[in-house]
């Protein structure tokens, strides 16, 4: 796969590791069924939330799924590139880009997608709201949240976290994907992956 970044600009415009950890999850043996080797992907609708380059939403869409990739205005264009560049690469599944500004409407994204993906979304003090807020209003009973991030302990973002994680209880169970179930090559102990759910 080729993704494209920019030299200046803001933290979407480069391709973040917790990106390329989650993109090699996706692609990991709990997302195959055993007995019929199907990829749990293949026609799914997914959402991803914050995409920068899209790098994310693209191997997605390369495993079948049907993929709306996410991300502020000032971004439409690299991810609208970066899907030119990789569109012979998806075969099964579908792949467009689309502005989300957080915290604002999300009918154009229903019904509500089987999964939503976030790598690295947990930065901004300012966005921690609108982003609860739109995972609450984009997420189903049956939706699952994978999100990834860097746990940082430098400067805020401890602070950032920790309110992310306490609003975000509020509304949905949380759950840790150990190391082990994700991808060798692509992982490491301040990379974190996790499922998330609506409560019922």
């Amino acid at each position: 796969m080729r993704n494209l970044q920019k030299k200046t600009g803001d933290v979407g415009c480069v391709v973040w590791d917790a990106a390329i950890a989650l993109a090699k999850y996706l692609e990991t043996k709990q997302f195959i069924d055993s007995s019929t080797e199907l990829n749990a992907w293949a026609g799914k609708r997914v959402v991803e939330l914050g995409a920068g380059t899209g790098v994310v939403g693209l191997m997605a869409a390369t495993l079948g799924a049907h993929v709306y990739v996410t991300d502020l205005e000032e971004l439409e264009a690299l991810m609208n590139l970066n899907i030119k560049e990789n569109q012979g690469l998806v075969n099964e599944g579908s792949i467009k880009a689309k502005v989300l500004k957080w915290g604002e409407d999300v009918s154009d994204f229903m019904p509500h997608p089987h999964y939503i993906l976030m790598a690295d979304c947990i930065y901004y003090e300012q966005a921690v709201v609108p982003l609860v807020e739109t995972l609450k209003l984009l997420a189903g009973p049956e939706t699952c949240i994978i999100c990834c991030y860097e746990q940082r302990t430098e400067g805020v973002n401890p602070k950032v976290e920790n309110i992310f994680f306490e609003l975000l209880e509020q509304s949905f169970s949380i759950k840790k994907i150990p190391l082990d179930q994700q991808d060798p090559d692509y992982s490491c102990t301040e990379i974190r992956i996790l499922h998330i759910w609506k409560k019922l």
